[in-house]
């Protein structure tokens, strides 16, 4: 069979081959035009060398049975696939075509992503993959060539499923031997292996890796002859939670690696907590009559992120009869009202779909503490880190805080401390963080 051509039309000229966007091991990619709308689409195909393979037929049944059953995977992080066409003897998967750069690209054009950028990317794919194992499939090509950033939007999409498999867990099965060093775990390069969840995500922490450091990890089967260099050494602005998850998801040996993506993101600090998956603890007070609520609602509503913060100050004061001082005791914020602290959480929570509240802060420096409930001033200065309350080693003036969504998760509430503040905070914090813990 011939391969297609530029400007050859398909599909009794309903398709106009305009360009190879890529060629792999199994497959060729092209942009194409749809002649009556004008819509540019992707079309892939099994490349030359697999059509030369005595068993190509059967090949291109899979190829086309496993297209179908991804047309079925409907998740804005994941390619759309609409159709299969045959030309000929070949058979095409039409798909969506994305208008933006893959993350290998990007990391080559800017180097090192800041961390909140990176986890933001590794976040859409995990919920992607989650996806895709839900439905039975593994991916087995993660990697930065292998999703895109839209170009309008910056989200990113995961695209390639050529070497998507099916599995049942615990099932020893045939592995192609095709990969892409560096973000192939050991099981792939096994010509059988026992294979699952955490086969992915060796290859999501890889990328992970790559993205924060502008480096591709040492290839799977080295790591028997040299020690896998952590992220960090790389990079020293990497937070020490994201370097062991990173490091713990790329595990060597499948049973002592992160099981689940879910399981890794929980690790980075990047899950969102559907308000059905929080253990509300029981109610040990009610809210107060002398808190208004409504006004907080509102801004956090109307995205105004900076007053909502300077207001959600002045509700923890109210609460505690101290509007008038502005300023709170010790004794009463080591006993703040658990009802009051839940509900800022709720509000902040629900109106920046997750990205900040209390729960979120909670989450964050239970990473970073190892879980302790006791409070110290360097785990302190690393959540504020963490959270972007301070660059380059300096707590940031608060009129510098970035008062929008691209700001680091758990950005807010800050309760509108600025730089002259930082060691009453530090002080307040050392009675209030304790509280937040217990309450939530």
């Amino acid at each position: 069979m011939q391969p297609w051509t530029l400007n050859q039309s398909l599909q009794n000229q309903r398709f106009i081959i305009k360009q190879v966007l890529a060629s792999g091991g199994f497959g060729v990619t092209y942009s194409a035009i749809e002649k009556q709308t004008g819509k540019i689409f992707v079309i892939k195909t099994l490349n030359q060398q697999q059509q030369t393979q005595a068993d190509f037929q059967q090949r291109q049944v899979k190829f086309v049975n496993e297209a179908l059953r991804l047309a079925q995977c409907n998740h804005p992080h994941i390619v759309k696939v609409h159709e299969v066409i045959q030309e000929d003897e070949l058979w095409g998967i039409v798909m969506e075509y994305i208008d933006g750069q893959d993350l290998e690209v990007y990391v080559d054009e800017w180097g090192q992503l800041p961390e909140n950028e990176a986890l933001r990317y590794i976040d859409q794919v995990g919920k992607a993959l989650e996806y895709v194992h839900q439905q039975g499939f593994l991916h087995r090509d993660i990697k930065p060539n292998n999703i895109l950033l839209r170009r309008d939007t910056r989200e990113a999409v995961l695209i390639d499923f050529g070497l998507a498999r099916e599995f049942i867990i615990g099932q020893v099965g045939s592995m192609t031997n095709a990969r892409t060093e560096g973000y192939a775990p050991i099981e792939q390069y096994e010509r059988r292996g026992n294979f699952g969840t955490y086969t992915d995500v060796y290859a999501l922490a890889a990328t992970l890796y790559t993205l924060l450091t502008a480096v591709v990890p040492i290839p799977a089967t080295f790591r028997n002859y040299a020690q896998l260099p952590q992220p960090k050494q790389h990079n020293p602005k990497i937070s020490n939670f994201v370097n062991d998850a990173i490091v713990k998801g790329m595990t060597l040996e499948p049973q002592e690696r992160t099981q689940t993506v879910r399981e890794f993101r929980e690790l980075l600090g990047i899950i969102t907590i559907e308000p059905s998956d929080k253990i509300q603890p029981p109610p040990v007070d009610i809210l107060p009559s002398n808190v208004d609520f409504a006004k907080l609602e509102d801004l956090l509503k109307a995205n105004q992120w900076k007053e909502a913060d300077r207001q959600t100050y002045l509700v923890m004061l109210q609460a505690v009869n101290r509007h008038k001082q502005g300023w709170m005791k010790a004794q009463e914020l080591s006993n703040f009202s658990c009802a009051v602290l839940r509900k800022i959480d709720q509000l902040w929570d629900v109106y920046s779909d997750g990205k900040f509240g209390l729960s979120i802060q909670q989450q964050i420096w239970g990473k970073i503490s190892n879980y302790s409930v006791n409070f110290d001033i360097a785990t302190f200065y690393e959540f504020g880190n963490c959270v972007g309350w301070r660059k380059n080693d300096e707590w940031l003036r608060y009129d510098n805080f970035t008062f929008s969504l691209e700001s680091q998760k758990g950005h807010f509430p800050s309760f509108g401390y600025g730089v002259q503040r930082w060691d009453e905070w530090q002080t307040s914090c050392w009675y209030l963080f304790p509280r937040i813990n217990n309450c939530l």
